[in-house]
């Protein structure tokens, strides 16, 4: 019987692939890429010099490319082909898009097969989808090939040409990215417009009002005076000012008096309008949408999300998850109608299928959008004995956004009431006017199943809410039950969490789905946006490296043109450009439309003011500045100049050269950095300490300080006198030199507070190490008798915490108010009890179960590089997403196999090359060493 050798991408998939078909198959992983582009001091030393040397591609000659094997991979690529060498036939079943066709060919590239080859393409893993895919391939795709090593090739030469630009102008080893810097620029700006925020504050009414003739009380909100309308967030511009002069502007005096005139009268109705109310249910899930979807209900990031998402996938749960589309197959639509009609009526399902429009042309097209797998879906309660944690979450929501696609609009009705209420008594107006609006939801629809969630949005005043009103008709008297003046502030805009930003992202047509998590993970990782919360917050270091791209390569990080290369790899997978053409426009230029290339960009580039990239203007004279060592604010004014006219106010202070500075810790936002603000840090940075008292003994002053390094003492010594004057006629004698004596300084406790420490314990701490007690241990004389030596055990406060030492002897101590506290007893137990090498075991943090594998149990430990999973064969360390609590079982059985399949870690010792010694020296010495026969 022949045998067929089939290559998918992961350990995990390849398991449940090889459950689907028969005994002829042989399934194994490529655990990835297998080779790609190397660096250049990886390459062969007659590559370096020829013209592959500077981006591993020769641009000269059709950006060709020069291709290494991983070196992790070399044992992967012989087993392979020692696979292939029993195999009839080659499957190369990696995913269907750019990055699985590449990977592909990059097979067909390395193993040369003589065999035939077929291109086996499925968007799930289940046993019909898997044995349809292997009766029905395909011939590789070049088109999507050269689109993924364009993009490949695009993302090497920015790279490798702007990131030096950035060592030389800011700080070494920082990088840019096609995309990853655009996405740093738009949390840049976002800031940026946070910083020039000017907030207004802005009041309203609101009251309490029920139907004379009896009924239910309802909220309403003043909304007009006198027949103009009442200001609210969203008339105020970015500078705090009104973007109409037609509107009220109530401030809290005027808001306070309108309110008790409000209370001590009549309402009437003015109007009564009622309208029917729609809701369509939204899109199946794409890459972006599901991402979002995942960070606003299930408090995942982008990377955690794909990551659930992968695994769902591989283990035959849900559709390929990298997809722009929003299509269903024809089995999906019927599966999803079908369970709608079983589990909520045959009301809630409409007549016909909901078929929502694609939303973009690229070769992901080819994919659906992210649905249960299978003709027939299972719900969450089929699954449940299966997944856990985050898998079940992510499979319950997208089960139910499928679902709900495929249901009947949510109808009702939404009502708008105007109450007229008279404020004579006021002083300033007649005639008050409030509103209250409700929405009743009739019937459901695919409410009953799933609910979009919405990100929080700038001034938002009344959220939508499902309310019901009272009754009511034009002219009906109403009572006024409460009435309260109501102060609001305007808000900044939002930061952006990592839903919007994918979002934004998506909207401007910059990065693809598959490299959305990607992205929003690498610009955390290079320190260029931080998190509070949900939010992403630029640091210091982002707004440097924005500016210096804006000012020198405004057309690398423009958003059009970042779409536009989107569109421009879209078109070389569609077959309507040519790889080599499109590279070359983009890095020699386009002489058609006088566009510069990049490398005319970088060869042109002038002057760069290093200093004024990286300084950011705060006000009053303060900047910012982005150090080789991090960010300090920098007085650029005098102390003794007033910053708002110039004027000298102290020509001593005014004199000094060197302008104060203070380090920003990373704990202040860019948007909270104001002058007030930095120049509280400035003074604190000049501050001398705290005098505490004087030191009995010496009398030197004992200061608390807050340092670089965190709170602590230090004593103040006397200053050094001068030297003596040289006598007149003398030779000057050359000044001996002087070894200055160094303060005794210790560190506040953790559980100390710098504002309230006190002299008493600022000596306690000074007076470290204390020696607790004399101790014996037997030691030999110089004749070989056992005596007793005495020996010091002292207690002090390490680099590593507190720890007790007897002569070469550490132990550590628990707290470190034990290094007050412990007596020479407590000491001498400690050293009784034999010293424990390493670290001490510790129970493991969390069991996973048998590993399908090697069959032995796995569980989750805390190493000396951090948690990792473990069978007692293989260890496998967690990914920086990977929560040792949370992670599932499949999770750290996923780890282990791609652990496995990587082999074990080997590293080349250097070889001591062996001294070459000629045979004339080495009989010379032979004759040295041999002594003279005796007659």
């Amino acid at each position: 019987m022949p045998r067929k050798l089939v290559i998918v991408e992961s350990p995990a998939k390849a398991k449940k692939i090889g459950e689907y078909l028969g005994s002829d198959y042989v399934v194994d992983a490529s655990v990835g890429h297998i080779r790609d582009l190397p660096t250049p001091s990886e390459m062969p030393a007659d590559m370096k010099k020829g013209p592959y040397g500077k981006f591993a591609v020769d641009v000269d000659n059709g950006f060709d490319a020069y291709y290494v094997v991983d070196a992790d991979k070399k044992k992967k690529v012989s087993e392979l082909k020692r696979l292939l060498k029993d195999s009839d036939e080659l499957y190369l079943a990696t995913d269907e898009d750019r990055e699985g066709e590449a990977i592909a060919w990059h097979l067909l590239e390395v193993l040369k097969p003589k065999v035939p080859v077929k291109r086996m393409v499925f968007h799930e893993i289940t046993k019909e989808a898997i044995q349809r895919a292997a009766n029905s391939t395909r011939d590789l795709d070049d088109r999507l090939v050269n689109a993924q090593e364009t993009r490949r090739i695009l993302d090497r030469l920015y790279g490798y040409e702007i990131s030096p630009v950035l060592w030389r102008k800011i700080r070494p080893r920082l990088s840019a990215g096609r995309v990853q810097s655009v996405a740093t620029r738009m949390v840049v700006e976002r800031e940026r417009e946070r910083m020039a925020f000017v907030a207004a504050s802005y009041w309203d009414v609101e009251g309490e009002f029920r139907p004379e003739s009896a009924g239910q009380a309802f909220a309403a909100r003043l909304s007009g005076v006198d027949g103009k309308r009442v200001a609210i967030g969203r008339d105020f511009d970015d500078r705090g000012q009104l973007k109409s002069a037609e509107l009220v502007h109530l401030d809290q005096s005027r808001a306070t008096t309108l309110a008790e005139s409000v209370a001590q009268s009549r309402a009437t109705v003015s109007s009564v309008q009622e309208k029917p109310y729609t809701r369509r249910p939204s899109a199946p899930f794409t890459t972006s949408t599901l991402q979002q979807e995942a960070s606003r209900k299930l408090r995942l990031s982008s990377k955690n999300a794909m990551r659930v998402a992968q695994r769902l996938y591989e283990n035959g749960y849900i559709t390929y998850m990298r997809t722009d589309s929003t299509t269903l197959s024809e089995s999906a639509l019927t599966a999803a109608r079908q369970q709608a009609r079983d589990l909520y009526g045959a009301e809630y399902v409409p007549d016909s299928p909901r078929r929502y429009e694609k939303k973009s042309k690229n070769a992901q097209e080819a994919h659906e959008a992210v649905r249960p797998s299978g003709d027939r879906f299972r719900t969450p309660a089929q699954v449940a004995g299966e997944l856990r944690g985050d898998e079940f979450a992510l499979y319950e929501l997208i089960w139910k956004r499928t679902v709900a696609s495929q249901m009947a609009d949510a109808r009702g009705s939404t009502a708008t009431v105007k109450l007229s209420v008279p404020v004579e008594s006021s002083g300033f107006a007649k005639t008050a006017e409030f509103s209250a609006s409700g929405t009743v939801i009739t019937f459901r629809g695919f409410l009953a199943a799933y609910e979009e969630g919405r990100d929080a949005t700038r001034n938002s005043d009344d959220a939508d809410q499902e309310r019901r009103l009272p009754k009511m008709a034009e002219g009906l008297g109403l009572e006024v039950l409460r009435a309260e003046a109501d102060g609001h502030t305007t808000s900044p805009p939002p930061r952006y969490t990592e839903a919007t930003l994918v979002k934004a992202m998506e909207e401007k047509g910059i990065g693809r789905p598959s490299t959305y998590a990607a992205t929003v993970g690498t610009i955390q990782d290079r320190g260029y946006v931080g998190t509070r919360g949900n939010a992403l917050v630029p640091t210091w270091l982002a707004f440097a490296v924005t500016r210096l791209l804006e000012e020198h390569f405004p057309t690398l990080v423009d958003y059009e043109f970042t779409a536009s290369m989107e569109e421009g790899l879209d078109d070389i997978a569609a077959g309507s450009d040519d790889r080599v053409a499109w590279l070359s426009r983009f890095y020699f230029g386009n002489e058609a439309t006088t566009a510069e290339g990049l490398r005319h960009l970088v060869d042109h580039l002038g002057d760069i003011d290093a200093r004024g990239i990286s300084t950011i203007e705060i006000g009053d004279g303060i900047v910012v500045r982005v150090g080789r060592y991090g960010p300090y604010v920098e007085d650029t004014v005098p102390q003794g100049v007033d910053p708002a006219t110039g004027e000298v106010t102290d020509e001593v202070a005014a004199a000094k050269t060197t302008p104060r500075r203070a380090t920003i810790n990373d704990d202040i936002a860019p948007d909270e950095m104001t002058p007030a603000m930095a120049r509280e840090l400035l003074e604190a940075a000049d501050d001398d300490g705290r005098v505490l008292g004087q030191e009995p003994a010496t009398g030197r002053d004992i200061v608390a300080k807050a340092g670089r390094y965190g709170p602590y003492v230090t004593e103040v010594l006397p200053e050094d006198p001068p030297p003596p004057a040289p006598v007149e006629g003398e030779k000057p004698k050359r000044a001996k030199k002087v070894v200055k004596a160094k303060p005794r300084t210790a560190s506040l406790f953790k559980d100390m507070d710098l504002a309230s420490i006190d002299l008493d314990t600022a000596l306690k701490l000074l007076s470290l190490p204390r020696v607790v007690g004399m101790s014996t241990e037997i030691v030999k004389d110089d004749e070989g008798n056992e005596v007793e030596k005495p020996i010091e055990i002292t207690a002090q406060n390490g680099r590593y915490g507190p720890y007790l030492k007897k002569g070469t002897d550490s132990r550590s101590l628990q707290t470190e108010q034990q290094l007050f506290d412990i007596t020479l007893e407590e000491a001498l137990q400690i050293y009784s009890q034999p010293k424990q090498r390493g670290r001490a075991a510790t129970p493991p943090l969390k069991e996973l179960g048998n590993d399908p594998v090697s069959g032995k149990p796995v569980v989750v430990k805390d190493g000396r590089f951090g948690p990792y999973v473990t069978d007692g064969e293989s260890n496998a360390t967690l990914r920086k997403d990977d929560d040792p609590e949370s992670i599932t079982p499949e999770r750290g059985f996923e780890l282990l196999a791609e652990k496995r399949a990587k082999g074990p870690t080997t590293r080349k010792r250097p070889v001591k090359k062996a001294a070459k010694k000629t045979a004339k020296k080495t009989a010379k010495k032979t004759a040295k060493k041999t002594p003279a026969k005796k007659a």
